[in-house]
């Protein structure tokens, strides 16, 4: 469902990036590991869905695996698995076609389960103060380009980036329209840190079980 914003020029789609290969964790969907005994998909939605208008899911596959959110699944436009960036494509693509009041979208990975609650807000001020169409998140001095917020009206720009310049990196694509940075600190705790391997499983859940208001 979509809330509507009295702030137009403000509102928001959340786009939760599912569609990752899990390589380093031996395959499959990283989004329903378990951490403090709730999936990383539940705690990303439960911080994102507060901050968005609506959100929705970026993933390839059968899509009946994340029915039980009652979120939209939205799979990559673009074939072969190109990345990221063809998540943030098809939630641009998804915005611009089912919400067409909604002007930006953020993006977040689901392997990060510890996101700041002020993470959109923070990026919209980021990108009005530099005066750019983009704005990304950094922790501890360290850029985290797939936790950003996306302007609509570039999804066509982003699509000729991707099919026929062959871009695939988040940050080359974001340099070439400008882009500002919204700051956090990363300690006690990074609300950055991602899990991308069995030992980072360990240390989320210790994360969880030392600060379980975070």
């Amino acid at each position: 469902m979509i809330k509507r914003d009295p702030s137009a020029d403000r509102a928001t789609l959340g786009v939760v990036l599912a569609g990752g290969l899990a390589r380093r964790m031996g395959g499959g969907d990283k989004a329903g590991i378990l951490i403090g005994g709730t999936t990383m998909l539940e705690r990303v939605l439960a911080r994102l869905e507060p901050q968005c208008q609506g959100v929705i899911l970026n993933a390839n596959g059968d899509p009946a695996r994340f029915a039980a959110t009652g979120f939209a699944v939205v799979a990559d436009g673009v074939p072969d698995y190109p990345g990221p960036l063809a998540g943030i494509l098809a939630g641009l693509d998804w915005a611009a076609r089912h919400a067409p009041d909604i002007a930006w979208v953020v993006s977040v990975p689901s392997d990060c389960p510890f996101l700041p609650r002020d993470l959109v807000a923070r990026l919209h001020l980021a990108r009005s103060e530099a005066g750019t169409p983009l704005a990304c998140a950094q922790s501890g001095g360290r850029r985290h380009p797939v936790v950003a917020l996306w302007p609509v009206e570039l999804r066509e720009a982003l699509r000729h980036a991707l099919v026929s310049d062959n871009v695939r990196k988040v940050e080359e694509w974001a340099a070439r329209c400008g882009i500002g940075v919204a700051d956090w600190p990363d300690a006690p705790v990074d609300p950055f840190f991602n899990v991308n391997t069995p030992d980072d499983v360990a240390t989320a859940n210790r994360i969880a079980a030392q600060f379980p208001d975070l």
